[in-house]
């Protein structure tokens, strides 16, 4: 494969970046040693950069194109609603269309309301929980992502250096200038850990709007939240007038009614984005109707005002509304089998060269751990210098190979994919494992 060198337009292209962008980009994910690899233009499953190099592509923008690059539907509808306009300060029938078809996937998902990003929607989870529950302080899961607001990326990304004692983890900022408050009204609880979990909500119980719960976090491990520790968290919320808020921004994929529904509950408030987005930029907040209701701008009371210019566009809304449509129960079964060929390909072939590593994952994503055992939290799915430096070496080569996946060695399939690219990962992976083998 044809690799860039310093005369080639990706490094010029990063010459002028680094002039206008902090960094040379927007976004930390898409940056790369020496540079990042530019996209010239994507076609189903395959991204083709300014290079002429064409990878397949198992990042999928951080798991938000369910169908690929370019998908002909979706392409075909947006284009529609462009020339009839890409914004409008009224509301459209669209917008009621595509809540219609979200809410009747899941019957827990009683009123909904549109926003702009995952981010955003569990900022308005949270604030929603605040508003009415008239309590200050939120819960969440040690090293957990759940978007940029302050108080969501509390203890997203700690340390052994600063995450305290696995019996009262510390509240740890990401960002440097978090102010104290913040810090102080978030509680972090150690994730599939029911009885160290359920006492430290119990120190709190007067002061929690809500408990914030992915049921698979990326950052965690991408391995699915235990059922005791998940009943254990949504009995806790009802008994103690808490609300539940389930992140389900990349899990909705999982299951036609999000993953939610394979473990039995039904969250108070559910946080929504990427897939649903067809592509573009989209998120929602989902749920009780009671709940929902603070929203409601012709209540006797609004609790808390909301709005958004980029709220609901048709562009995003039509795009999201084809994207799930054609995402159905026969869609999600398939693409879900895949996933499983994938994980079962690559636990055999890190059995095959004899690598400390394992493979986590559910629904149609996955993430290989330099690690024997499959991590039970994010203490134990951390990694140590070692496993950085494997896990690097093994994207690079995955990448010089052909494949793009997520940056913690994460893969996320799409529609357009076959058993033919499986297998093709399959085999960049066990030459990846191969080469870390043959490098000590």
């Amino acid at each position: 494969m044809s690799i860039p060198t310093q005369t080639s337009k990706s490094a010029e292209l990063y010459a002028r970046a680094v002039k206008v962008l902090p960094g040379g980009v927007s976004r930390n994910t898409v940056l790369r040693d020496p540079y990042p690899a530019y996209a010239e233009y994507g076609s189903g499953c395959r991204i083709t950069d300014t290079e002429g190099v064409t990878r397949l592509d198992f990042s999928n923008n951080m798991a938000s194109l369910i169908h690929g690059h370019a998908c002909p539907e979706i392409v075909q509808s947006v284009s529609e609603q462009l020339a009839r306009g890409s914004a409008f300060t009224m509301a459209t029938e669209m917008e009621v269309r595509y809540a219609e078809l979200l809410c009747d996937r899941n019957p827990g998902f009683e009123k909904l309301r549109f926003v702009n990003s995952g981010t955003e929607a569990l900022m308005v989870a949270l604030k929603s929980s605040r508003a009415f529950t008239g309590r200050p302080k939120i819960a969440k899961v040690e090293g957990a992502y759940h978007g940029g607001y302050d108080y969501a990326e509390v203890s997203q990304s700690p340390s052994p250096a600063n995450w305290g004692d696995i019996d009262h983890p510390k509240s740890v900022p990401l960002a440097h200038g978090t102010p104290d408050s913040a810090l102080n009204d978030v509680v972090i609880i150690p994730f599939n850990d029911p009885e160290r979990a359920i006492a430290i909500l119990d120190e709190n119980a007067a002061d929690l709007a809500c408990v914030l719960l992915d049921l698979m976090p990326h950052r965690v491990g991408l391995r699915p939240a235990d059922a005791e520790f998940v009943a254990a968290i949504r009995d806790w919320t009802t008994r103690n007038g808490s609300l539940l808020v389930l992140d389900e921004v990349i899990t909705f994929r999982t299951e036609y009614s999000g993953l939610q529904t394979s473990y039995g509950i039904t969250a108070d408030l559910t946080a929504l984005g990427k897939m649903i987005g067809g592509g573009f930029p989209i998120g929602a907040v989902t749920g009780r109707s009671d709940v929902m209701e603070v929203l409601n701008p012709r209540s006797k009371k609004l609790l808390f005002p909301h709005s958004g210019t980029f709220s609901a566009n048709p562009i995003s809304t039509t795009a999201g509304f084809v994207a799930m449509e054609k995402f159905d129960a026969p869609a999600i079964k398939r693409l879900n089998a895949l996933a499983q060929r994938a994980i079962k390909g690559i636990t055999d072939a890190i059995s095959e060269t004899g690598l400390a590593a394992c493979v986590t994952g559910g629904g149609s994503m996955f993430r290989v751990h330099m690690k024997e055992h499959e991590p039970c939290n994010f203490r134990e799915a951390y990694l140590t210098p070692e496993q950085n430096g494997q896990i690097k070496l093994l994207l690079d080569y995955m990448f010089d190979e052909g494949f793009v996946l997520i940056n913690t060695c994460t893969a996320t399939l799409s529609t357009p994919m076959t058993e033919v690219e499986i297998d093709a990962l399959v085999r960049a992976f066990k030459g990846g494992f191969q080469r870390i083998v043959s490098e000590g």
